[in-house]
Protein backbone atom coordinates (compact mmCIF):
# COMPACT_ATOMS: atom_id res chain seq x y z
CA UNK A 1 0.00 0.00 0.00
CA UNK A 2 2.79 2.45 0.81
CA UNK A 3 4.70 2.05 -2.83
CA UNK A 4 0.60 2.94 -4.46
CA UNK A 5 1.02 5.94 -2.26
CA UNK A 6 4.26 6.91 -3.73
CA UNK A 7 2.93 6.44 -6.90
CA UNK A 8 -0.28 8.01 -6.76
CA UNK A 9 1.82 11.24 -5.14
CA UNK A 10 4.48 10.66 -8.44
CA UNK A 11 2.03 10.41 -10.99
CA UNK A 12 -0.19 14.06 -9.07
CA UNK A 13 3.32 15.66 -9.55
CA UNK A 14 4.27 14.72 -12.81
CA UNK A 15 0.61 15.49 -14.07
CA UNK A 16 1.19 19.18 -12.57
CA UNK A 17 4.50 19.39 -14.41
CA UNK A 18 3.32 18.40 -17.51
CA UNK A 19 0.41 20.93 -17.54
CA UNK A 20 3.11 23.03 -17.08
CA UNK A 21 4.94 22.30 -20.42
CA UNK A 22 3.81 23.03 -23.94
CA UNK A 23 3.71 20.81 -26.65
CA UNK A 24 4.58 17.63 -27.87
CA UNK A 25 7.32 17.18 -25.14
CA UNK A 26 3.65 17.44 -22.60
CA UNK A 27 2.12 15.04 -25.04
CA UNK A 28 5.12 12.63 -24.49
CA UNK A 29 5.40 13.20 -20.60
CA UNK A 30 1.61 12.41 -20.90
CA UNK A 31 1.64 9.17 -22.90
CA UNK A 32 4.62 7.60 -20.06
CA UNK A 33 3.02 8.70 -17.31
CA UNK A 34 0.10 7.18 -18.62
CA UNK A 35 1.52 3.83 -19.75
CA UNK A 36 3.51 3.56 -16.54
CA UNK A 37 0.52 4.03 -14.75
CA UNK A 38 -1.65 1.59 -16.06
CA UNK A 39 0.75 -1.27 -16.15
CA UNK A 40 1.17 -0.63 -12.03
CA UNK A 41 -2.63 -0.74 -12.18
CA UNK A 42 -2.62 -4.27 -14.12
CA UNK A 43 0.04 -5.47 -11.27
CA UNK A 44 -1.84 -4.19 -8.51
CA UNK A 45 -4.55 -6.04 -7.24
CA UNK A 46 -6.07 -3.09 -5.10
CA UNK A 47 -5.88 -0.71 -7.98
CA UNK A 48 -7.32 -3.52 -10.45
CA UNK A 49 -10.64 -3.69 -8.68
CA UNK A 50 -10.80 0.24 -8.36
CA UNK A 51 -10.48 0.06 -12.52
CA UNK A 52 -13.26 -2.56 -12.43
CA UNK A 53 -15.30 0.08 -10.28
CA UNK A 54 -14.95 2.58 -12.77
CA UNK A 55 -16.21 -0.14 -15.80
CA UNK A 56 -19.02 -0.61 -13.77
CA UNK A 57 -19.73 2.66 -13.43
CA UNK A 58 -19.67 2.83 -16.77
CA UNK A 59 -22.01 -0.29 -17.42
CA UNK A 60 -24.57 1.59 -15.76
CA UNK A 61 -24.27 4.94 -17.59
CA UNK A 62 -25.19 2.26 -20.52
CA UNK A 63 -28.49 0.93 -18.73
CA UNK A 64 -29.38 4.61 -18.20
CA UNK A 65 -28.78 5.16 -21.86
CA UNK A 66 -31.31 2.33 -22.51
CA UNK A 67 -33.66 2.83 -20.04
CA UNK A 68 -34.10 7.01 -20.86
CA UNK A 69 -34.41 5.62 -24.68
CA UNK A 70 -37.07 7.90 -26.10
CA UNK A 71 -38.33 9.10 -22.53
CA UNK A 72 -37.76 12.94 -23.00
CA UNK A 73 -38.11 12.84 -27.06
CA UNK A 74 -41.20 14.41 -26.63
CA UNK A 75 -41.39 16.55 -23.07
CA UNK A 76 -38.84 18.14 -21.33
CA UNK A 77 -34.78 17.39 -20.38
CA UNK A 78 -32.42 18.87 -18.57
CA UNK A 79 -30.22 20.56 -21.18
CA UNK A 80 -33.49 22.11 -22.02
CA UNK A 81 -33.96 23.70 -17.90
CA UNK A 82 -30.27 24.84 -18.69
CA UNK A 83 -31.31 26.30 -21.73
CA UNK A 84 -34.30 28.36 -20.16
CA UNK A 85 -31.32 29.26 -17.27
CA UNK A 86 -33.85 27.21 -14.69
CA UNK A 87 -30.82 25.28 -14.00
CA UNK A 88 -27.25 27.03 -12.78
CA UNK A 89 -24.16 25.85 -14.88
CA UNK A 90 -20.18 26.67 -15.14
CA UNK A 91 -21.12 28.65 -18.21
CA UNK A 92 -18.70 28.64 -20.70
CA UNK A 93 -20.21 30.61 -23.70
CA UNK A 94 -23.31 32.04 -24.91
CA UNK A 95 -24.68 33.78 -28.03
CA UNK A 96 -28.08 34.11 -29.26
CA UNK A 97 -28.32 30.51 -30.46
CA UNK A 98 -26.34 28.43 -28.59
CA UNK A 99 -24.72 27.73 -24.98
CA UNK A 100 -22.00 25.88 -23.57
CA UNK A 101 -20.97 24.53 -20.31
CA UNK A 102 -18.77 22.53 -18.53
CA UNK A 103 -19.90 18.75 -17.76
CA UNK A 104 -20.42 17.82 -14.30
CA UNK A 105 -18.89 14.61 -15.22
CA UNK A 106 -16.17 15.38 -16.75
CA UNK A 107 -14.50 12.50 -19.27
CA UNK A 108 -11.41 14.59 -19.80
CA UNK A 109 -9.49 17.58 -18.18
CA UNK A 110 -11.60 19.80 -20.55
CA UNK A 111 -14.81 18.81 -21.19
CA UNK A 112 -17.38 21.33 -22.44
CA UNK A 113 -21.11 20.83 -23.75
CA UNK A 114 -22.78 22.66 -26.66
CA UNK A 115 -26.49 23.17 -26.59
CA UNK A 116 -28.80 24.64 -29.24
CA UNK A 117 -31.21 27.06 -27.03
CA UNK A 118 -34.01 25.87 -28.94
CA UNK A 119 -34.85 22.44 -28.84
CA UNK A 120 -37.06 22.46 -32.11
CA UNK A 121 -37.20 18.74 -32.17
CA UNK A 122 -33.36 17.98 -32.34
CA UNK A 123 -33.64 15.56 -29.54
CA UNK A 124 -30.47 13.40 -31.46
CA UNK A 125 -28.72 14.21 -35.06
CA UNK A 126 -30.65 11.40 -37.08
CA UNK A 127 -33.93 13.68 -36.11
CA UNK A 128 -31.95 16.28 -38.03
CA UNK A 129 -34.03 17.84 -40.95
CA UNK A 130 -33.64 20.50 -43.52
CA UNK A 131 -34.98 23.18 -41.41
CA UNK A 132 -31.96 22.28 -38.67
CA UNK A 133 -29.15 23.16 -41.44
CA UNK A 134 -28.63 26.92 -40.03
CA UNK A 135 -28.11 25.78 -36.32
CA UNK A 136 -26.38 22.58 -37.14
CA UNK A 137 -23.86 24.64 -39.07
CA UNK A 138 -24.06 27.13 -36.30
CA UNK A 139 -23.01 24.68 -33.72
CA UNK A 140 -19.99 23.63 -35.26
CA UNK A 141 -18.98 27.23 -35.23
CA UNK A 142 -19.60 27.31 -32.15
CA UNK A 143 -17.44 24.62 -31.07
CA UNK A 144 -14.61 26.02 -32.92
CA UNK A 145 -14.79 29.37 -31.65
CA UNK A 146 -14.94 28.15 -27.88
CA UNK A 147 -11.70 25.96 -28.67
CA UNK A 148 -10.47 29.33 -30.11
CA UNK A 149 -10.97 31.20 -26.81
CA UNK A 150 -10.44 28.59 -24.38
CA UNK A 151 -6.99 27.79 -26.52
CA UNK A 152 -7.56 23.84 -26.44
CA UNK A 153 -5.06 23.03 -29.04
CA UNK A 154 -6.44 19.86 -30.04
CA UNK A 155 -9.62 18.34 -29.12
CA UNK A 156 -12.46 15.44 -29.77
CA UNK A 157 -15.91 16.46 -30.56
CA UNK A 158 -18.36 13.67 -29.83
CA UNK A 159 -22.61 13.36 -30.40
CA UNK A 160 -24.14 10.35 -28.92
CA UNK A 161 -26.86 9.41 -31.17
CA UNK A 162 -29.43 6.94 -29.82
CA UNK A 163 -29.40 4.72 -26.45
CA UNK A 164 -26.74 2.01 -28.49
CA UNK A 165 -24.25 4.84 -28.51
CA UNK A 166 -25.05 5.76 -24.70
CA UNK A 167 -27.45 9.25 -25.39
CA UNK A 168 -28.94 9.60 -21.91
CA UNK A 169 -30.51 13.15 -22.43
CA UNK A 170 -32.38 13.54 -25.76
CA UNK A 171 -31.27 17.00 -26.68
CA UNK A 172 -29.07 17.02 -28.99
CA UNK A 173 -25.65 18.24 -27.69
CA UNK A 174 -22.17 18.47 -28.46
CA UNK A 175 -18.98 17.31 -26.20
CA UNK A 176 -16.02 18.97 -26.99
CA UNK A 177 -13.14 16.81 -24.78
CA UNK A 178 -9.51 18.49 -24.87
CA UNK A 179 -6.34 19.02 -23.18
CA UNK A 180 -5.54 15.13 -22.98
CA UNK A 181 -4.14 12.52 -25.47
CA UNK A 182 -7.22 10.82 -26.99
CA UNK A 183 -6.95 6.93 -27.60
CA UNK A 184 -8.35 5.00 -30.50
CA UNK A 185 -10.72 2.63 -30.68
CA UNK A 186 -12.51 5.66 -28.14
CA UNK A 187 -13.81 2.56 -25.95
CA UNK A 188 -10.10 2.40 -24.78
CA UNK A 189 -10.06 5.99 -23.77
CA UNK A 190 -13.66 5.63 -22.01
CA UNK A 191 -11.79 2.98 -19.92
CA UNK A 192 -8.72 4.64 -19.30
CA UNK A 193 -10.24 7.75 -18.47
CA UNK A 194 -10.04 7.13 -15.08
CA UNK A 195 -6.45 7.36 -14.92
CA UNK A 196 -5.83 11.17 -16.55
Amino acid sequence: MYCCNIFFFTYIVLFYLINAIGGVARNSMRNFAFNSFTKLVYSNKFLTNVVNRKLRKMANEEELALANAGKDENGDSIFGKIARKEMKVDLVYEDDKVMAFNDINPQAPVHILVIPKMRDGLTRLSKAENRHKEILGHLMWAVAEIVRQKDLGDFRLVVNNGPEACQSVYYLHLHILAKRQMKWPPAIYAICSYFN
